[in-house]
């Protein structure tokens, strides 16, 4: 119930800080050369190969590229709810 409200009254991001993420997300795409619809197809698969193994809060997972360093990194982040199968 929390989380619905800080969602709805929390701290929203300035348009100068949403202009610029906005920025830099089309600069790392456009340095990678990955649309914005490949990488959600790439999300998509990531996910059903998790999904054999553990069982992930979809509506919380996230893929992103970053730039550090002079490289580009895939950041991913898949709330893992249980694990539903074993390692053989």
């Amino acid at each position: 119930m929390l989380e619905l409200i800080n969602r709805f009254f929390g701290p929203r991001e300035s348009s100068k800080e949403s202009a610029k993420a906005r920025l830099k997300f089309l600069l790392i795409h456009d340095q990678v050369d990955m649309t914005p619809v490949q990488l959600e197809a790439m999300k998509t698969e990531i996910l059903e190969v998790i999904a054999r193994y553990v069982d992930v809060d979809k509506n919380q997972a996230e893929v992103r590229l970053e730039r550090e360093q002079g490289t580009v990194a895939l950041i991913s982040n898949f709330p893992v709810r249980r694990v539903t199968a074993r390692a053989v």
